[in-house]
């Protein structure tokens, strides 16, 4: 057995919720959806969307600040997601026409939209005028293309995207160029583009220091002040995303992140990085991390500005995970020691870290539930590309899997399972299942999506 640990990475096993847990115990359920569906699928739980919303504005209201949660729909593409959102109060981030109208059919109303990306095409701007959404402007030649589908009774609200201090980031604006926009727009009593209303100012940073986003909120106070003294009302500052998700517990993965070598993966396949799958403050404590630091509560609450949230994977946070079947298996060995190398029916393109030169990590789960010895196992896909793996790491599964076994891979919902998916090989692209708790057992339908 010690040999065969010294082959196998260590168990990382993901956080999970009630309905995971009756899921995974219901003997006939994950099968019989399994046997409809003929392939690969996702499983969502709505029901947890709600949950992370209502924790992110819970987090608003204890700080006494006035907040609005933008779901980031790339993150996911489910309907249901977006139906959660126009249920619990929470608005959508899109960046596309179709992201739009999905977020429409599914009862978001358009002033409850925020309309983001770089370079947004003419017909993006003009459904968003026409719906009354907030959109954030990235450039000054799209501030003039967005005038063009405005009039004094249909004006755009706008916030002007500020390109941080020291960021080398494609996306926002040069602090001139800020200025330049705000010169141009019109004002009450002032020369411009009188049909569009500046709103406030956004902003977006990568990784996920909570000081940083704080700081950075902070100065946009003082430029929605500068604003005001203009005419304009400025009163809104989006912060964007970023907000960490806790997948494992902090003593696997200190395990795991403090002794990763070849020797757990298969090929000897190694990764420069990974997404921080142990997240202390994750979401909406997250969050409040951010309004305390320097009192920007206070800030915020002293002059009348709300403060605005795109999160996306933290608003998906256990709310579904990734089905796979066992397709074959082979057994390889290293150092003399035998591990299991797995082909399921789908590809990686369904599991995006992968497709990043990252390794999505959390432990899939073997089902059905049998007895037997720890296997080291890696897990490929139904592709000719050897690239193709969804689990490079031998992960030590209880058992040996079996041809027909299913893995399921634990709250994929965030990004993993719509930011690549194709139907490569022309293989289907695996559907999306919803689960519907009715009180007694859950039941399923597909998702309208």
């Amino acid at each position: 057995m010690q040999g065969l640990l010294s082959i196998c990475a260590p168990a990382l096993p993901a956080h999970t919720d009630d309905w995971e847990r009756r899921l995974l115990a219901d003997p006939n359920l994950l099968g019989d959806i399994a046997f409809a569906i003929g392939g690969p699928f996702h499983v969502m739980y709505p029901p947890r969307v709600a949950v992370n919303i209502n924790g992110f504005q819970r987090a608003f209201e204890r700080a006494g600040v006035d907040g609005v949660v933008y779901f980031g729909k790339k993150a996911n593409k489910a309907a249901c997601v977006a139906r959660a959102c126009a249920e619990n109060g929470a608005g959508v981030d899109v960046s596309s026409v179709g992201e739009l109208n999905a977020a429409l059919s599914q009862g978001v109303r358009g002033d409850e939209l925020m309309v983001t990306g770089p370079a947004k095409s003419d017909d993006l701007l003009w459904l968003a005028v026409r719906h009354r959404a907030l959109i954030a402007v990235d450039s000054l030649d799209e501030l003039d293309r967005l005038a063009a589908f405005t009039t004094p009774a249909a004006a755009a609200r706008v916030l002007l995207r500020v390109l941080p201090n020291g960021s080398a980031s494609r996306f926002g604006m040069t602090a001139g160029e800020l200025d330049r926009a705000i010169s141009v727009i019109g004002a009450s009593g002032t020369v411009g583009h009188e049909s569009i209303r500046l709103q406030g100012f956004s902003f977006h940073l990568s990784g996920y220091d909570a000081v940083a986003r704080a700081e950075q909120a902070d100065k946009l106070i003082t430029r929605c002040l500068d604003a005001r003294t203009l005419g304009h009302p400025a009163g809104t500052i989006s912060i964007g995303g970023g907000f960490g998700v806790d997948y494992v517990p902090a003593s696997a993965w200190s395990e795991f992140s403090d002794h990763a070598n070849g020797q757990w993966f298969h090929a000897g396949k190694s990764f420069d990085s990974y997404y921080p799958y142990h997240f202390p403050a994750p979401g909406p404590a997250m969050l409040t991390t951010v309004l305390e630091h320097n009192a920007l509560a206070e800030r915020l609450r002293d002059n009348d500005i709300r403060l605005a949230v795109e999160p996306g994977r933290a608003l998906l946070d256990r709310a579904g995970s990734s089905v796979f079947r066992v397709q074959g298996s082979k057994t390889r060995h290293i150092d003399g020691h035998p591990y299991r190398l797995l082909t399921v029916d789908g590809t990686s393109l369904s599991l995006s870290e992968q497709w990043f030169d990252s390794e999505y990590l959390p432990d899939p789960i073997l089902w059905p539930p049998r007895p037997g010895e720890l296997t080291p196992t890696c897990v490929g896909a139904a592709s000719c590309l050897e690239s193709d793996m969804l689990s490079w790491r031998r992960i030590p599964l209880p058992r040996r899997a079996e041809v027909g076994d299913l893995l399921i891979y634990p709250n994929t919902a965030g990004y993993q399972m719509d930011s690549n998916e194709s139907a490569f090989h022309e293989l289907p692209i695996p559907p999306k299942v919803v689960l519907h708790d009715t009180g007694d057992r859950l039941r399923w339908t597909l998702d309208a999506g």
